[in-house]
């Protein structure tokens, strides 16, 4: 089944009113239902999506491509980019920035964790096969600002929730973002999203579960993710552009708030 404005998409909803099948990119809201954009007489957004030769929509493997190429950095001897990009609370004021560049670096110390390339690999496993799904569903840019604003909650949950001086590395905040928009976006198109919830509750009770783990991260990740892809889910269409802006500048706004809380909390 597929979209009968765009053949190339498959398509599980059709329109209340003519039972055309209609991709996400083309369902308006109905009082019962969705309706395709000749029914509900609004021109819909298009979000624009490029494609790598190797099938990825384009900002999933430019970020797949950033933590690969960072981590092998990491492994070069006298570099220190580990210790340059993780981020501890105490620094915020001084380097904000590993607020966010910690989520492009991973866990490279084999020499007390022989199985460290293995947080590297889990999360790029479960970022690219999301990825994959929701960036072609939000369009590459609003899936971009979605993994950074991630990235930046799980931050600010360290900040707020565990010690000055706890060292946090990995893409952790950032994929549990996307999990928890895919789960708004599932359900905001009323398809199954038991699969999505398993899997988030699955990695929620890894994360409390498994010592050295940042559960702060994790949980922070996830509520910015998921207030993210609320503002995407109720401002699809072409005339509710600014209220997307808004809503997107409300959340990240939220967040500079907590970060500044969190200073003001930290010890002098």
């Amino acid at each position: 089944m597929t979209c009968y404005r765009h053949p190339d998409r498959e398509a599980y909803v059709r329109c209340q009113r003519c039972e055309r099948f209609i991709c996400p990119d083309c369902q308006t809201p109905g009082a019962v239902g969705f309706l395709c954009p000749e029914d509900a007489g609004v021109r819909v957004v298009t979000p624009r999506v490029k494609r790598t030769s190797g099938g990825l929509p384009r900002a999933t493997a430019i970020i797949l491509v950033l933590n690969i190429a960072v981590y092998l950095l990491q492994l070069v001897p006298g570099l220190y980019i580990t210790e340059h990009l993780l981020y501890m609370p105490f620094l915020t004021t001084f380097e904000p920035w590993r607020m966010l560049t910690a989520g492009f670096a991973h866990d490279a110390n084999f020499t007390g964790n022989p199985s460290a390339i293995l947080h590297l690999v889990f999360n790029m496993y479960l970022f690219v096969a999301l990825g994959r799904q929701l960036e072609p569903l939000l369009g590459s840019w609003r899936f971009t600002i979605l993994y950074l604003v991630s990235i930046f909650g799980g931050s600010v949950a360290v900040l707020i929730f565990s010690t000055p001086n706890s060292e946090v590395i990995g893409a952790s905040g950032g994929v549990f973002g996307v999990m928890g928009a895919f789960l708004v976006v599932l359900r905001s198109l009323n398809l199954n999203s038991s699969s999505i919830v398993t899997l988030i509750a699955i990695n929620l009770v890894f994360s409390f579960a498994v010592p050295n783990v940042s559960w702060e991260a994790h949980v922070g990740g996830l509520v910015a993710g998921v207030l993210l892809a609320l503002v995407y889910a109720n401002t699809r269409n072409t005339n509710q552009v600014a209220m997307r802006n808004i809503g997107t500048g409300a959340v990240i706004l939220a967040l500079l708030v907590a970060t500044a809380y969190g200073v003001s909390q930290l010890p002098i």
